[in-house]
């Protein structure tokens, strides 16, 4: 038995085997013996098993496989149901076992026979569950099967489709209320303010257009003014926040000048526990704003779209996301989202200034390709300046860099920036040059509670970025 057990089990089942030891034993006694009929029942034994073998290796049944996956994208911890359904779509005989094959973080993958017992109209349908700790695209499949002759003799295993993608989204960790939701109205947008008691004689005008319509003619103001005055509608804006995702390989190496080995097994996404630390924060403040009906954009440090690199991104080359739709969008691109290194950064950044500057020609004080936080990014804040706050959430930081990314807060209502870094690196000076600039700045490492992070920042002044954003839009919509 122990013999047996060694045999190679992908050709033949233990009866092909077992078939196979009894002709070669019948033909050596038809040898020793020269009896024709042991050379007979020799030749039969050997035969059959390999006979079996050539018919399961070129008439092997055909399959179709339908995988489901409820939900589509399953956030990281939580649980996701697979259904797969699976028809013969050949005729074949013999038993078929068949495995769906997972990633090695999912476990033992799960065995099933086909048919199920509770097949109907020829398909069978299976149902198992996964989850994981960690984000990424992880394939699931291919369903293998195994399948033998109809004696039971020999045996194939193959591949029967080629696996679908599940997503894996980081998981939103639900933010204290802070005062950025203070100025928002009860329909979640941001409006110009009046007065507390309120007057009819606050209500703002302005010297009447044509084209407006008589409805709206205030006649008090008529009156004093000496010439025909209409209301002057309310100004209603979406509240927008801009956030910096910081994705450079070089600002969370282990150490200076060290190379990073932090490729995902199964994902493959290049990564570190400090970048997973700024996942889950982007993550978790873009569903805190967006609840609160935000518009979000979200860079990375050299000013291009922060997804543009995300395997999992359904648009990578977005910018702006909005309501429910472009929170899902923003989860599903940060499933897949990594490091990136200088060849990449130099790659895109000579796509993005080719797209845009074909017709002009290169100035010679340009930046380099491969400096963060440059012209690009400014000139992508400065489009939506004062507009709302601004949320810079980055790795390690020299002090050159620091001073790059300094000027930009004077782009937001208010400025926040989180630098995630290792407990031993000392940021005092990198800390001091963001503040000194204007940002409300603070260093966490991947260990730290986000929750204590997002709190920090509530000491009035997340508030005041909404109050100041809110200035800024009546400043523009009301004449002086």
């Amino acid at each position: 038995m122990a013999l047996m057990d060694r045999l190679p089990k992908h050709l033949f089942t233990n009866r092909g085997w077992g078939l196979l030891a009894a002709g070669a034993l019948s033909l050596g006694c038809a040898y020793v013996m020269g009896r024709r009929d042991l050379l007979s029942l020799a030749v039969l034994l050997i035969l059959l098993p390999l006979v079996a073998l050539a018919g399961v290796r070129v008439l092997k049944p055909k399959f179709q496989v339908y995988r489901e996956f409820n939900p589509s994208t399953v956030e990281t911890a939580s649980t996701t149901t697979v259904r797969l359904a699976v028809a013969r779509s050949s005729y074949a005989t013999g038993q078929v076992i068949m495995e769906e094959q997972l990633p090695p973080r999912f476990g033992e993958p799960p065995a099933f026979r086909f048919p199920a017992r509770s097949a109907s109209g020829g398909t069978s349908r299976y149902e198992y569950h996964l989850r994981s700790g960690k984000r990424g695209q992880f394939r699931i499949g291919p369903v293998t099967a195994e399948f033998s002759d109809p004696f039971g003799l020999s045996l194939r295993r193959h591949a029967i489709d080629d696996g679908d993608i599940l997503t894996v989204t980081p998981a939103a960790v639900e933010l204290p209320v802070t005062g950025l939701a203070g100025a928002r109205g009860n329909d979640g947008v941001t409006a110009t303010r009046i007065r507390a008691n309120p007057s009819d004689d606050d209500i703002m005008t302005r010297e009447y257009r044509h084209g407006d319509p008589m409805r709206r003619v205030h006649w008090a103001a008529t009156a004093r003014h000496g010439q025909l005055m209409v209301r002057q509608e309310e100004s209603v804006t979406t509240p927008e926040a801009t956030l910096i995702l910081d994705q450079r390989f070089s600002a969370f190496a282990a150490g200076n000048g060290s190379v990073f080995g932090g490729r995902d097994e199964d994902s493959d996404l290049v990564t570190s526990p400090n970048f997973e630390w700024i996942v889950t924060a982007a993550m978790s403040i873009a569903a805190h704003l967006a609840e609160r009906n935000y518009s979000l954009r979200l860079l990375d440090s050299f000013g291009g779209p922060a997804f543009h690199r995300s395997r999992s991104a359904t648009d990578p080359d977005a910018e702006e996301f909005q309501g429910a739709g472009g929170l899902q969008a923003i989860a599903e691109a940060l499933a897949a989202v990594e490091l990136s290194g200088p060849k990449h950064i130099r790659a895109e950044h000579h796509r993005i200034e080719h797209a845009n500057y074909t017709e002009s020609s290169p100035s010679p004080a340009a930046e380099t390709t491969d400096s963060p936080f440059n012209d690009r990014l400014m000139d992508k804040l400065s489009a939506h300046r004062l507009r709302g706050p601004l949320l810079a959430m980055v790795g390690n930081l020299t002090l050159a860099e620091a001073r790059a990314l300094a000027p930009a807060a004077g782009y937001g209502a208010n400025a926040f920036a989180l630098v995630v870094t290792d407990a031993s690196r000392n940021n005092d000076d990198v800390l001091e040059i963001l503040r000194l600039a204007g940002w409300r700045a603070a260093a966490v490492t991947s260990k730290t509670l986000l929750t204590a992070a997002w709190s920090a920042f509530d000491g009035g002044g997340i508030v005041a970025a909404a109050d100041a954003a809110m200035d800024v839009r009546r400043g523009a919509a009301v004449p002086r």
